[in-house]
């Protein structure tokens, strides 16, 4: 039997970072920087965690050590407003991994990301074309800015009723009629993974002069395997927003705004993220940046190998034995988006015996903890790492829940659950800029089965996935008005809206 060595630890991270690629060169400083045994007379309070030393209970020992790295800008550890030493290099490290020009990291999530584009590109007044389905963040970065926009519709799934981008000629005619936009500002892929192929818009939006910034918080691991879509940056868009944390390794909060190109205004960049930002940002976050870099520049491909085995598993299993659920498939062709993401599965009781909320639950009360799920869907996120116990795991819990809809089918009008709902008004293109400013108008409040007709002034958001289903200033219909009560009654959770329960809705006087 070959005898087992043991390597000293240190030693270990030394020959970790041998080769420049394969380099954290953030996460080494701090390292380095614990090592010397600091004697810490500077905030954070909990001076390494040694606050925490003589504890013995698992809160403290758990914090502690996630607390060794969280320092403070320091000589030896750099500054994320005005980086010059590790961060700039890990920074430059992760331009060179995702095909950008220059990156900058990001500890406020996507959202942060999201402002400073938005920011940074708009003045108060300017114009900007946006798809009507996108997060809050943009909403409140038009706010910020006190920008106008147009919204540009989202096309339709046939199959599952879900949104995605707008299509090409939308896009363009909102570039004919509105030759003083700024920019345009599109998300791909959406919550359920489909993903358009944006190639064709960039070359679009760029022969007209104007921006495209794209939110891709969803696929920041786009382009890094066959199986994937082209990432927007690969595709040629000036700026591009990825969180890192959520398909990556990084941790929650951590995100990256890639940009690119003469176009994209980088000074007006760097003032909006040092404006948004913390000027006290954690450092675990940005040494997590660092490192789901090294990861993906250490094993290309092969670091999401298992994760896309397991969910085609995952596919295939479903589809045998001609089974009550459902899921979409990556084979899928739709006049609605290019390609779906390998990693998202979207499942659904294809009897409509049960809602996506009761999937959720029923997985949940077996320990399958899902992303997110609306009226007809559940949306499960499966990482590049995850493997065939998990699978199995999953597997099981679906057969429990196969039997349940045997046993309580859905009678002929009954349960039925329909297709999500996408509001609008039946117009691709908005009929007039709305105006985004931070000035309250006078409203009141009113039950929701009354509102037919009013203004509504505030906005709804289920979340997940917070894509705003109502804005201030928009009609409430009698559709509209249905779907956010099927909603409710189904156990969404709201944000935007002062009542949370949705049985009353702010709105104009008349």
């Amino acid at each position: 039997m070959q005898k087992s060595v043991t390597i000293d630890e240190k030693d270990r991270r030394e020959a970790f970072f041998t080769m420049k690629h394969l380099q954290a060169p953030l996460f080494q400083a701090l390292v380095r920087h614990y090592e010397t045994s600091p004697v810490s007379f500077h905030v954070p309070g909990h001076r390494y965690g040694q606050v925490y030393e003589n504890e013995h209970d698992i809160e403290s020992q758990w914090l502690a050590t996630i607390m060794k790295l969280d320092t403070t800008e320091l000589s030896s550890t750099d500054d994320l407003h005005h980086p010059e030493g590790a961060i700039a290099e890990a920074q430059k490290l992760a331009a060179e991994c995702f095909g950008a020009e220059e990156t900058f990291f990001l500890v406020g999530g996507s959202t942060s990301g999201n402002l400073a584009m938005i920011l940074g590109v708009c003045e108060p007044g300017d114009l900007i074309i946006v798809q009507r389905n996108v997060h809050k963040s943009v909403i409140n970065g038009l706010r910020l800015a006190g920008a106008k926009s147009v919204f540009v519709m989202p096309r339709m799934d046939e199959e599952t009723g879900l949104a995605t981008t707008p299509s090409y000629e939308d896009i363009r005619q909102a570039l004919e009629q509105y030759p003083e936009a700024k920019a345009v500002m599109l998300t791909n892929p959406n919550y359920y993974g489909m993903s358009t192929n944006l190639r064709s818009y960039v070359e679009l939006v760029h022969s007209y002069d104007k921006l495209l910034l794209i939110d891709e918080a969803h696929g920041a691991h786009f382009g890094f395997h066959p199986s994937f879509p082209e990432s927007a940056i690969q595709a040629g868009a000036d700026a591009v927003v990825q969180s890192t944390h959520k398909t990556l390794s990084a941790l929650t909060m951590g995100a990256m705004l890639h940009i690119q190109g003469s176009r994209i205004p980088r000074e007006a960049i760097r003032k909006a993220l040092s404006a948004i930002q913390s000027s006290s940002p954690s450092f675990p976050i940005m040494a997590s940046l660092d490192v789901a870099r090294v990861m993906v520049d250490r094993y290309r491909s092969t670091w999401f190998d298992k994760g896309c085995d397991s969910a085609q598993a995952f596919r295939s299993w479903i589809d045998r034995e001609g089974r009550a659920l459902r899921v979409l498939h990556t084979e899928k062709n739709s006049t609605a988006y290019d390609i779906l993401d390998p990693l998202r599965i979207v499942l659904w009781d294809e009897t409509r015996t049960y809602s996506g909320f009761e999937l959720q639950r029923m997985l949940e009360e077996q320990g399958c903890w899902v992303e997110m799920a609306d009226l007809r869907h559940v949306v499960l996120v499966w990482g590049g790492q995850t493997g065939d116990e998990d699978r199995l795991k999953l597997q099981a819990v679906c057969t429990l829940i196969e039997q349940m809809i045997k046993a309580n089918p859905a009678k002929s009008g009954e349960r039925k659950v329909s297709t999500v709902f996408y509001p609008g008004n039946g117009n691709p293109i908005g009929l007039k800029p709305v105006e985004w400013s931070r000035k309250s108008r006078q409203y009141h409040r009113t039950p929701l089965s009354e509102a037919e007709g009013f203004e509504a002034a505030e906005m709804v958001i289920p979340y997940p996935p917070g894509i705003p289903i109502v804005y201030p200033g928009e009609m409430l219909t009698a559709q509209l008005i249905r779907y956010i009560s099927a909603l409710a009654e189904t156990g969404a959770k709201f944000q935007g809206a002062i009542d949370s329960t949705m049985q009353t809705i702010a709105v104009y006087p008349r």
